[in-house]
Parts: structure tokens; C-alpha cells; sequence
């Protein structure tokens, strides 16, 4: 299972979301990760969070689980998407173990960024972020 954070800023016409790029894969991704053995969804993603960027923000609302069908390696995974709300980043201190970089980006810039199940997820999520609720996904999918 994994989890991640939605954050946003909401300074132009458009929400941007927070988008980080690993060192260990290509693309980009939100902030979040694998969440340990006896680890609640929302603890993980406040400690990769933490880990990552470096602060310390409660993670708030879920606006998404994600079911992502058996991949090679490995089998099928749940993801938590939670919201993260507005975030100083003046704060953010990347973990060079793990993170090249981060940057701010609108939903059109988010497909040409992520692999096209990612941009599926944050797109669904950020969908539920400005109109409310929470999405129930299949492999980066909304479900009716």
C-alpha cells in the first residue's frame, strides 16, 4: 500500500498541485510512499512526507483510493491520496536520497510530467479536492 499528499497553491487561475521527481524512477510523482507494516494510510503519509520534503503538515481529507491492478514486479497495490492543503515552501527541505527536485504545476502540465496512471491520479484527485468528496479509482480511473 502507499500513500501520498495532495498539496496545492491557488495563487493564479489555476490550482497547481506539488509534484516531486525521484531519484530512484523516472517522471514525476506526488509526495508520499510505502506505507510500513501497522501504519495507519494518513501516518504514512505524514512521515513520507516528513521524510521527503522535509515538513511536518497533518495529512487532511481523503480525496482518493486508488486500486492499481498486478504490475511486473509485483502484484496489485491500494493508494491513499490525502489532501495537504497550502504549503509554505520556504519549508520544504528535499531528502537528496530520494528526491531530485519539486515543483508547482497546473493539471495541463501534469501528463507531459507523470507516466499517464499518475496523471490519472492526480487529476481524480484534484478533482476532488475543488468540488468535494472522495474518489474511489482503478488504476488512476474514477469509478461511477
Amino acid at each position: 500500500m502507499g500513500a501520498a499528499v495532495l498539496f496545492t497553491e491557488h495563487t493564479g487561475p489555476q490550482p497547481r498541485v506539488l509534484l516531486v521527481e525521484p531519484t530512484y524512477k523516472e517522471g514525476w510523482d506526488l509526495p508520499g510512499g510505502v506505507i510500513e507494516a501497522g501504519e495507519s494510510p494518513q501516518a504514512g503519509a505524514f512521515r513520507e512526507t516528513h521524510e521527503e520534503l522535509g515538513v511536518q503538515v497533518a495529512p487532511g481529507r481523503l480525496l482518493l483510493v486508488n486500486y492499481a491492478p498486478p504490475r511486473v514486479p509485483g502484484g496489485d497495490s491500494i493508494n491513499w491520496v490525502f489532501e495537504g492543503g497550502a504549503l509554505d515552501e520556504a519549508e520544504i527541505v528535499l531528502q537528496d536520497e530520494e528526491l531530485r527536485a519539486w515543483t508547482w504545476c497546473t493539471a495541463e502540465d501534469v501528463p507531459r510530467l507523470t507516466n499517464p496512471r499518475m496523471a490519472r491520479i492526480v487529476t481524480a484527485a484534484l478533482g476532488a479536492h475543488l468540488h468535494g468528496g472522495t474518489v474511489y479509482a482503478e488504476n488512476g480511473l474514477p469509478m461511477a
